[in-house]
Protein backbone atom coordinates (compact mmCIF):
# COMPACT_ATOMS: atom_id res chain seq x y z
CA UNK A 1 0.00 0.00 0.00
CA UNK A 2 1.30 3.78 -0.82
CA UNK A 3 -0.14 6.52 1.06
CA UNK A 4 0.06 10.08 -0.81
CA UNK A 5 -0.89 13.14 1.20
CA UNK A 6 -1.38 16.33 -0.73
CA UNK A 7 -2.09 19.18 0.62
CA UNK A 8 -3.02 22.59 -0.99
CA UNK A 9 -1.94 25.19 1.81
CA UNK A 10 -4.95 27.38 2.64
CA UNK A 11 -7.16 26.47 0.38
CA UNK A 12 -10.01 26.87 2.06
CA UNK A 13 -12.25 30.34 2.31
CA UNK A 14 -15.53 31.76 2.91
CA UNK A 15 -18.29 32.63 0.18
CA UNK A 16 -16.42 35.81 -1.66
CA UNK A 17 -18.77 38.30 -3.49
CA UNK A 18 -17.28 38.73 -6.10
CA UNK A 19 -17.63 35.42 -6.72
CA UNK A 20 -21.06 35.47 -6.53
CA UNK A 21 -20.89 34.52 -3.08
CA UNK A 22 -19.25 30.96 -3.30
CA UNK A 23 -15.94 29.98 -2.83
CA UNK A 24 -12.63 29.70 -4.87
CA UNK A 25 -13.22 25.64 -4.17
CA UNK A 26 -16.47 25.87 -5.06
CA UNK A 27 -15.78 27.66 -8.82
CA UNK A 28 -12.35 26.43 -9.51
CA UNK A 29 -12.10 23.58 -12.40
CA UNK A 30 -10.61 20.82 -10.67
CA UNK A 31 -12.02 17.74 -11.99
CA UNK A 32 -9.45 15.13 -11.27
CA UNK A 33 -10.12 15.99 -6.99
CA UNK A 34 -13.69 16.08 -7.67
CA UNK A 35 -13.58 12.66 -9.65
CA UNK A 36 -12.00 11.67 -6.41
CA UNK A 37 -14.00 13.07 -4.15
CA UNK A 38 -17.48 10.86 -5.26
CA UNK A 39 -15.62 8.01 -4.51
CA UNK A 40 -13.45 9.06 -1.15
CA UNK A 41 -14.80 8.92 2.45
CA UNK A 42 -14.87 12.89 3.82
CA UNK A 43 -13.31 13.76 6.98
CA UNK A 44 -13.51 16.86 8.81
CA UNK A 45 -10.15 17.45 10.84
CA UNK A 46 -8.91 19.60 13.50
CA UNK A 47 -5.63 20.81 12.86
CA UNK A 48 -4.80 23.23 15.25
CA UNK A 49 -6.14 22.51 18.68
CA UNK A 50 -7.82 25.34 20.69
CA UNK A 51 -5.39 27.59 22.49
CA UNK A 52 -2.73 27.19 19.69
CA UNK A 53 -1.66 29.80 16.64
CA UNK A 54 -3.28 29.12 13.16
CA UNK A 55 -0.13 28.40 11.68
CA UNK A 56 0.93 26.09 9.07
CA UNK A 57 3.74 24.79 11.50
CA UNK A 58 0.48 23.86 14.20
CA UNK A 59 -1.73 22.50 11.25
CA UNK A 60 1.16 20.11 9.33
CA UNK A 61 2.72 19.06 12.12
CA UNK A 62 -0.99 17.66 12.97
CA UNK A 63 -1.56 16.45 9.63
CA UNK A 64 1.53 14.49 10.02
CA UNK A 65 0.31 12.34 12.81
CA UNK A 66 2.15 14.49 15.86
CA UNK A 67 -0.23 16.11 18.41
CA UNK A 68 0.78 19.97 18.99
CA UNK A 69 0.29 19.86 22.29
CA UNK A 70 3.22 17.74 22.59
CA UNK A 71 5.53 18.87 19.71
CA UNK A 72 5.01 22.44 18.80
CA UNK A 73 7.76 24.44 19.78
CA UNK A 74 7.71 27.34 17.37
CA UNK A 75 8.13 27.92 13.53
CA UNK A 76 11.34 28.96 13.78
CA UNK A 77 12.84 25.78 14.78
CA UNK A 78 11.44 24.08 12.06
CA UNK A 79 12.78 26.47 9.55
CA UNK A 80 16.27 26.19 11.18
CA UNK A 81 16.02 22.10 10.99
CA UNK A 82 15.00 22.19 7.12
CA UNK A 83 18.42 24.86 6.34
CA UNK A 84 20.73 22.85 8.13
CA UNK A 85 21.32 25.26 11.13
CA UNK A 86 21.85 24.04 14.13
CA UNK A 87 20.16 25.50 17.43
CA UNK A 88 23.05 25.34 19.86
CA UNK A 89 22.01 24.66 23.54
CA UNK A 90 20.37 28.23 25.25
CA UNK A 91 19.51 29.74 21.72
CA UNK A 92 16.22 30.61 20.42
CA UNK A 93 15.12 30.38 16.57
CA UNK A 94 13.63 33.39 14.71
CA UNK A 95 12.21 33.26 11.16
CA UNK A 96 13.11 36.76 10.14
CA UNK A 97 10.89 38.10 7.17
CA UNK A 98 12.27 40.95 4.74
CA UNK A 99 9.11 43.21 4.72
CA UNK A 100 8.24 46.43 3.21
CA UNK A 101 6.87 48.59 5.56
CA UNK A 102 5.92 52.02 5.88
CA UNK A 103 6.85 54.85 8.62
CA UNK A 104 4.71 57.45 9.06
CA UNK A 105 5.46 61.07 9.66
CA UNK A 106 3.93 60.53 12.95
CA UNK A 107 6.09 57.55 13.85
CA UNK A 108 3.04 54.84 13.01
CA UNK A 109 4.38 51.85 10.88
CA UNK A 110 2.15 50.00 8.46
CA UNK A 111 2.88 46.50 7.27
CA UNK A 112 3.08 47.07 3.52
CA UNK A 113 3.93 43.42 2.57
CA UNK A 114 5.43 40.81 4.32
CA UNK A 115 7.56 39.55 1.49
CA UNK A 116 8.85 42.77 0.12
CA UNK A 117 7.19 41.77 -3.23
CA UNK A 118 8.36 38.01 -3.26
CA UNK A 119 11.76 39.30 -3.37
CA UNK A 120 14.16 36.41 -5.11
CA UNK A 121 16.01 33.96 -3.24
CA UNK A 122 19.40 35.71 -4.87
CA UNK A 123 18.66 39.17 -3.10
CA UNK A 124 17.31 37.89 -0.27
CA UNK A 125 20.57 36.24 0.34
CA UNK A 126 22.61 39.22 -0.27
CA UNK A 127 20.29 41.48 1.76
CA UNK A 128 20.87 38.95 5.26
CA UNK A 129 24.51 38.72 4.26
CA UNK A 130 25.04 42.48 4.25
CA UNK A 131 22.65 42.82 7.76
CA UNK A 132 25.13 39.72 9.27
CA UNK A 133 27.47 41.22 7.71
CA UNK A 134 27.42 44.45 9.78
CA UNK A 135 25.30 42.86 12.85
CA UNK A 136 25.95 39.47 13.41
CA UNK A 137 28.07 38.68 16.58
CA UNK A 138 28.36 35.23 18.11
CA UNK A 139 25.32 36.06 19.97
CA UNK A 140 22.97 37.13 17.37
CA UNK A 141 23.68 35.61 13.71
CA UNK A 142 21.53 35.58 10.52
CA UNK A 143 21.16 32.96 8.11
CA UNK A 144 19.66 33.37 4.50
CA UNK A 145 16.87 31.26 3.25
CA UNK A 146 14.54 31.02 0.39
CA UNK A 147 12.64 34.71 -0.91
CA UNK A 148 11.61 36.87 1.95
CA UNK A 149 12.39 33.48 4.27
CA UNK A 150 15.27 34.05 6.51
CA UNK A 151 16.68 32.90 10.14
CA UNK A 152 18.02 34.75 12.92
CA UNK A 153 19.44 33.05 16.44
CA UNK A 154 19.42 34.67 19.09
CA UNK A 155 21.40 33.56 22.41
CA UNK A 156 19.68 33.66 25.41
CA UNK A 157 16.21 33.46 26.75
CA UNK A 158 13.39 36.40 25.39
CA UNK A 159 10.72 35.74 28.46
CA UNK A 160 7.43 38.34 27.73
CA UNK A 161 8.41 39.03 24.31
CA UNK A 162 5.00 38.07 21.88
CA UNK A 163 5.84 38.37 18.47
CA UNK A 164 3.13 38.36 15.73
CA UNK A 165 3.06 36.83 11.94
CA UNK A 166 3.44 40.20 9.55
CA UNK A 167 1.04 38.26 6.93
CA UNK A 168 -1.72 38.34 9.44
CA UNK A 169 -1.43 42.50 9.25
CA UNK A 170 -1.26 43.64 6.05
CA UNK A 171 -1.96 47.10 5.24
CA UNK A 172 -2.66 47.77 8.80
CA UNK A 173 -0.70 49.45 11.85
CA UNK A 174 2.02 46.99 13.12
CA UNK A 175 3.57 50.32 15.43
CA UNK A 176 1.96 48.71 19.04
CA UNK A 177 3.53 44.87 17.52
CA UNK A 178 7.24 46.80 16.44
CA UNK A 179 7.54 48.14 19.69
CA UNK A 180 7.36 45.38 21.34
CA UNK A 181 11.00 44.67 20.51
CA UNK A 182 12.10 47.35 22.51
CA UNK A 183 11.68 44.80 26.09
CA UNK A 184 14.89 42.92 24.13
CA UNK A 185 17.00 45.87 23.56
CA UNK A 186 19.20 43.75 21.28
CA UNK A 187 16.38 42.99 18.88
CA UNK A 188 15.43 46.64 18.73
CA UNK A 189 18.91 47.62 18.14
CA UNK A 190 19.58 44.88 15.43
CA UNK A 191 16.23 45.54 13.46
CA UNK A 192 16.97 49.51 13.21
CA UNK A 193 20.37 48.82 12.04
CA UNK A 194 19.41 46.32 9.74
CA UNK A 195 16.20 48.92 8.75
CA UNK A 196 19.54 51.32 8.22
CA UNK A 197 21.73 48.83 6.10
CA UNK A 198 18.73 48.21 3.88
CA UNK A 199 17.24 51.92 2.94
CA UNK A 200 20.32 52.49 0.47
CA UNK A 201 21.32 48.84 -0.17
CA UNK A 202 22.21 48.08 -3.88
CA UNK A 203 19.72 46.04 -4.49
CA UNK A 204 17.02 48.40 -3.32
CA UNK A 205 17.96 50.36 -5.79
CA UNK A 206 17.69 48.26 -8.51
CA UNK A 207 14.14 46.98 -7.60
CA UNK A 208 12.68 50.70 -6.90
CA UNK A 209 14.42 51.55 -10.04
CA UNK A 210 12.37 48.39 -11.82
CA UNK A 211 9.41 49.47 -10.15
CA UNK A 212 9.34 46.61 -7.43
CA UNK A 213 8.83 47.09 -3.76
CA UNK A 214 12.00 47.12 -1.83
CA UNK A 215 12.81 45.59 0.93
CA UNK A 216 13.16 48.01 3.65
CA UNK A 217 12.84 46.02 6.92
CA UNK A 218 12.75 42.73 9.02
CA UNK A 219 10.32 41.32 11.22
CA UNK A 220 11.04 38.78 13.66
CA UNK A 221 8.84 36.39 14.85
CA UNK A 222 7.47 32.29 15.04
CA UNK A 223 10.73 32.12 18.20
CA UNK A 224 11.22 28.87 19.54
CA UNK A 225 13.94 25.98 20.72
CA UNK A 226 14.56 22.79 18.74
CA UNK A 227 11.76 20.24 18.69
CA UNK A 228 11.89 16.42 20.05
CA UNK A 229 10.38 14.16 17.75
CA UNK A 230 10.43 11.07 16.77
CA UNK A 231 10.86 9.38 13.49
CA UNK A 232 7.11 9.07 11.25
CA UNK A 233 9.01 5.29 10.99
CA UNK A 234 9.15 4.37 14.52
CA UNK A 235 5.83 6.37 15.56
CA UNK A 236 3.61 5.07 12.43
CA UNK A 237 5.63 2.48 10.59
CA UNK A 238 6.04 4.15 7.58
CA UNK A 239 8.76 5.26 5.58
CA UNK A 240 8.63 8.00 2.66
CA UNK A 241 9.52 11.46 1.61
CA UNK A 242 7.99 15.22 1.24
CA UNK A 243 7.96 18.06 -0.91
CA UNK A 244 7.36 21.48 -0.77
CA UNK A 245 9.25 24.90 -1.47
CA UNK A 246 8.60 26.15 1.75
CA UNK A 247 11.81 25.69 4.78
CA UNK A 248 8.76 25.10 7.59
CA UNK A 249 7.24 22.02 5.63
CA UNK A 250 11.17 20.94 4.79
CA UNK A 251 11.97 20.94 8.53
CA UNK A 252 8.68 18.83 9.64
CA UNK A 253 10.44 16.47 6.75
CA UNK A 254 13.68 16.67 8.58
CA UNK A 255 12.37 16.72 12.00
CA UNK A 256 9.69 13.30 11.42
CA UNK A 257 12.62 11.33 9.39
CA UNK A 258 11.35 11.95 5.92
CA UNK A 259 13.71 12.49 3.10
CA UNK A 260 13.44 15.67 1.97
CA UNK A 261 13.49 16.23 -1.78
CA UNK A 262 14.54 19.50 -3.62
CA UNK A 263 12.72 20.36 -6.92
CA UNK A 264 14.48 22.81 -9.24
CA UNK A 265 12.15 25.71 -9.54
CA UNK A 266 10.05 25.09 -6.47
CA UNK A 267 8.78 28.59 -5.65
CA UNK A 268 5.90 28.55 -3.70
CA UNK A 269 4.01 30.55 -5.52
CA UNK A 270 1.95 30.43 -9.11
CA UNK A 271 4.99 29.63 -10.62
CA UNK A 272 6.25 27.27 -9.23
CA UNK A 273 7.56 23.59 -10.90
CA UNK A 274 4.25 21.63 -10.05
CA UNK A 275 5.71 19.31 -12.45
CA UNK A 276 8.87 18.48 -11.04
CA UNK A 277 7.11 18.17 -7.63
CA UNK A 278 4.62 15.96 -9.21
CA UNK A 279 7.40 13.65 -11.13
CA UNK A 280 9.58 13.41 -7.82
CA UNK A 281 6.57 12.36 -6.01
CA UNK A 282 5.94 9.54 -8.16
CA UNK A 283 9.41 8.96 -8.37
CA UNK A 284 9.85 8.64 -4.72
CA UNK A 285 6.76 6.33 -4.79
CA UNK A 286 8.71 3.61 -6.53
CA UNK A 287 10.16 3.30 -3.00
CA UNK A 288 8.77 4.66 -0.33
CA UNK A 289 5.45 4.11 1.64
CA UNK A 290 4.50 7.17 1.79
CA UNK A 291 4.83 10.67 0.11
CA UNK A 292 4.06 14.52 1.70
CA UNK A 293 3.65 16.75 -1.38
CA UNK A 294 2.99 20.33 -0.26
CA UNK A 295 1.54 23.23 -2.76
CA UNK A 296 2.19 27.11 -1.19
CA UNK A 297 0.67 29.25 -3.76
CA UNK A 298 -3.37 29.17 -2.82
CA UNK A 299 -2.04 30.30 0.67
CA UNK A 300 -0.11 33.01 -0.58
CA UNK A 301 -3.12 34.35 -2.80
CA UNK A 302 -5.16 34.34 0.12
CA UNK A 303 -3.03 36.47 2.19
CA UNK A 304 -2.40 38.66 -0.83
CA UNK A 305 -6.38 38.99 -1.41
CA UNK A 306 -6.23 38.02 -5.05
CA UNK A 307 -9.47 36.02 -5.56
CA UNK A 308 -7.83 35.21 -9.07
CA UNK A 309 -4.73 34.08 -8.04
CA UNK A 310 -6.28 31.69 -5.47
CA UNK A 311 -8.42 30.06 -7.97
CA UNK A 312 -6.15 29.39 -10.47
CA UNK A 313 -3.39 27.79 -7.69
CA UNK A 314 -6.71 25.64 -6.38
CA UNK A 315 -6.69 24.68 -10.40
CA UNK A 316 -3.24 24.51 -11.28
CA UNK A 317 -2.62 22.17 -8.19
CA UNK A 318 -5.58 19.81 -9.37
CA UNK A 319 -4.43 19.66 -13.09
CA UNK A 320 -0.53 19.42 -12.13
CA UNK A 321 0.08 17.87 -8.71
CA UNK A 322 -3.45 15.26 -8.18
CA UNK A 323 -3.93 14.15 -11.64
CA UNK A 324 -1.01 13.51 -12.83
CA UNK A 325 0.38 11.10 -9.89
CA UNK A 326 -3.26 9.97 -9.28
CA UNK A 327 -3.50 8.46 -13.12
CA UNK A 328 0.02 7.26 -12.85
CA UNK A 329 -1.00 5.48 -9.72
CA UNK A 330 -3.69 3.67 -11.83
CA UNK A 331 -1.48 2.57 -14.43
CA UNK A 332 1.17 1.14 -12.27
CA UNK A 333 -1.60 -1.04 -10.65
CA UNK A 334 -0.54 -0.72 -7.32
CA UNK A 335 -2.93 -0.79 -3.87
CA UNK A 336 -3.06 3.23 -2.90
CA UNK A 337 -4.49 6.03 -0.30
CA UNK A 338 -4.47 9.78 -1.26
CA UNK A 339 -5.41 12.44 0.74
CA UNK A 340 -6.95 16.04 -0.65
CA UNK A 341 -6.71 18.68 1.91
CA UNK A 342 -5.73 22.10 3.27
CA UNK A 343 -3.79 22.72 6.24
CA UNK A 344 -5.98 25.45 7.21
CA UNK A 345 -8.60 28.10 5.94
CA UNK A 346 -6.88 31.45 4.34
CA UNK A 347 -10.16 33.26 4.03
CA UNK A 348 -9.66 35.90 0.88
CA UNK A 349 -11.73 38.24 2.82
CA UNK A 350 -9.21 37.99 6.38
CA UNK A 351 -6.04 37.08 4.29
CA UNK A 352 -4.73 35.30 7.40
CA UNK A 353 -5.32 31.88 8.50
CA UNK A 354 -8.09 30.54 10.40
CA UNK A 355 -8.21 27.43 12.58
CA UNK A 356 -12.03 25.87 11.37
CA UNK A 357 -11.67 22.09 11.19
CA UNK A 358 -10.79 21.47 7.53
CA UNK A 359 -12.44 19.33 5.16
CA UNK A 360 -10.81 16.71 3.72
CA UNK A 361 -11.45 13.05 1.17
CA UNK A 362 -9.50 10.00 1.67
CA UNK A 363 -9.75 7.50 -1.48
CA UNK A 364 -8.62 4.28 -1.42
CA UNK A 365 -7.73 2.51 -5.12
CA UNK A 366 -9.68 -0.75 -3.15
CA UNK A 367 -13.20 1.22 -2.88
CA UNK A 368 -14.52 3.23 -0.46
CA UNK A 369 -18.06 2.14 1.57
CA UNK A 370 -20.81 5.18 1.92
CA UNK A 371 -18.34 7.69 -0.53
CA UNK A 372 -19.03 11.81 -0.55
CA UNK A 373 -20.44 11.05 -4.09
CA UNK A 374 -20.24 14.94 -4.62
CA UNK A 375 -17.56 17.48 -5.49
CA UNK A 376 -14.76 18.37 -3.24
CA UNK A 377 -16.29 21.57 -1.67
CA UNK A 378 -16.07 23.05 2.09
CA UNK A 379 -20.06 23.14 2.17
CA UNK A 380 -20.15 19.56 0.44
CA UNK A 381 -17.43 17.99 3.17
CA UNK A 382 -19.20 19.62 6.19
CA UNK A 383 -22.58 18.50 5.45
CA UNK A 384 -21.48 15.00 4.44
CA UNK A 385 -19.85 14.54 7.94
CA UNK A 386 -23.08 15.76 9.54
CA UNK A 387 -25.36 13.66 7.73
CA UNK A 388 -23.20 10.56 9.04
CA UNK A 389 -23.57 11.69 12.46
CA UNK A 390 -19.96 12.48 12.69
CA UNK A 391 -17.54 14.88 14.45
CA UNK A 392 -14.12 16.42 13.21
CA UNK A 393 -11.59 14.52 14.31
CA UNK A 394 -7.51 15.22 15.41
CA UNK A 395 -4.73 15.42 13.18
CA UNK A 396 -2.84 12.34 15.29
CA UNK A 397 -6.28 10.46 15.11
CA UNK A 398 -6.73 11.13 11.19
CA UNK A 399 -3.41 9.73 10.00
CA UNK A 400 -3.59 7.00 12.16
CA UNK A 401 -6.63 5.76 10.07
CA UNK A 402 -5.01 7.27 6.86
CA UNK A 403 -2.14 4.54 7.38
CA UNK A 404 -4.15 1.97 8.60
CA UNK A 405 -6.92 1.05 6.67
CA UNK A 406 -8.32 -1.21 9.02
CA UNK A 407 -8.75 2.00 11.98
CA UNK A 408 -11.73 4.31 12.05
CA UNK A 409 -11.12 7.86 12.47
CA UNK A 410 -13.76 8.25 14.78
Amino acid sequence: MKYILLVGDGMGDTPVPSLADTTPLEVARKPAIDALARRSRPLLVQTVPEGYPPGSDVANLSLLGYAPERYYTGRAPLEAASMGVEIEPGAVAFRCNLVTVERTGDGRIIMLDYSAGHISSDEGRILIEAIQAECGTDHLRFHPGISYRHLLLRQGEVDGLVTVPPHDYLDQDVTEFYNRYATVPDLQQVMEQAAAILSDHPVNRERARRGQLVANGIWLWGEGRSPDMEPLREKYGVSGSLISAVDLLKGLGVCSGLRVLEVEGATGYLDTNYQGKAQAALAALEEDDFVLVHVEAPDEAGHQGKVEDKVQAIEDFDKKIVAPIVQTMEERGEDFRVVITMDHYTPLARRTHEDWPVPMIIYDSRGVSNPLSRPYTEENVKRAVAERGEQPVSGPRFFQAFIDPGQEAD
